[in-house]
């Protein structure tokens, strides 16, 4: 992981700091959170703490309840990129890079052709 994504990913901002930057109250922050579209941490105090990503996410649930939408379909869209997501690794970890079957091209070439290093050729 980057040392950019590591940084927006540490929850540091308390709820006053939240409250200021997304023009929301503590309420509707908490309410965000209690529905699951937001992860906050917890201090050893019980005190919420958000991070930049988190930030970005509840803008994100502002602007979607601006377009007219309500909260079960705001988790059905976050539900779906998380599923697209999920896929999407699955299927990178499933492809081989160009680099690797060229070596496996290369290498049947050599074993077919008997010149393989490790093959145990007559030659």
């Amino acid at each position: 992981m980057s040392e950019k994504v590591i940084r927006r990913s540490l929850a540091v901002l308390p709820m006053g700091t939240v409250m200021k930057l997304t023009s929301l109250t503590a309420r509707q922050i908490r309410y965000y959170d209690d529905h699951g579209l937001v992860q906050s941490q917890r201090t050893s105090t019980n005190r919420r703490l958000y991070s930049l990503n988190d930030i970005d996410r509840i803008l994100e649930i502002k602007d979607y309840l601006a377009e007219g939408m309500n909260i079960d379909q705001i988790k059905r869209v976050y539900t779906k990129q998380s599923e697209r997501k999920n896929q999407q690794q699955k299927r990178k970890a499933g492809q081989v890079s160009d680099n690797r079957v060229r070596e496996y091209l290369r290498d049947d070439i050599l074993r077919a052709g008997g010149l393989y290093p490790n093959s145990n050729s007559q030659f």
